[in-house]
């Protein structure tokens, strides 16, 4: 079970809050479509490998998109906050209603660690 995967040099694990840049193509015109959520799973190993993003959309419906690592489309990731999380597939997150769904405990900084 993995918890760490690069994606275009960009390092992620689960439990980091993202948003992936993807070009969508609908007919002769492509645009840039961002999905922002949490990375609930990690699976796989080399080419195969994917990664889950949970978000909570409109009316608290939670949407999930699985991206393979290697998926030419996806132009950007940005790592907006790091998340330390004990396991390695945060499926426990689907049965959570409102911003308990978000809830995924902040990666401590070393400075943090350093002053306690």
């Amino acid at each position: 079970m993995s918890q760490h995967a690069t994606v275009n040099e960009t390092a992620l694990s689960v439990g980091d809050t993202i948003r992936v840049h993807q070009e969508i193509t609908e007919g002769e015109k492509s645009r840039t479509q961002i999905f922002e959520g949490i990375v609930i799973a990690i699976k796989g190993r080399e080419n195969g490998r994917s990664f889950t993003v949970r978000r909570m959309s409109v009316g608290g419906v939670g949407v999930e998109k699985i991206f393979p690592v290697n998926l030419a489309s996806i132009k950007k990731i940005e790592v907006k906050r790091e998340g330390s999380v004990r396991r390695s597939k945060l499926y426990y997150l689907r049965d959570r209603i409102g911003k308990a769904a978000t809830k995924v405990k902040e990666k401590a900084t070393v400075f943090e660690t350093a002053s306690k």
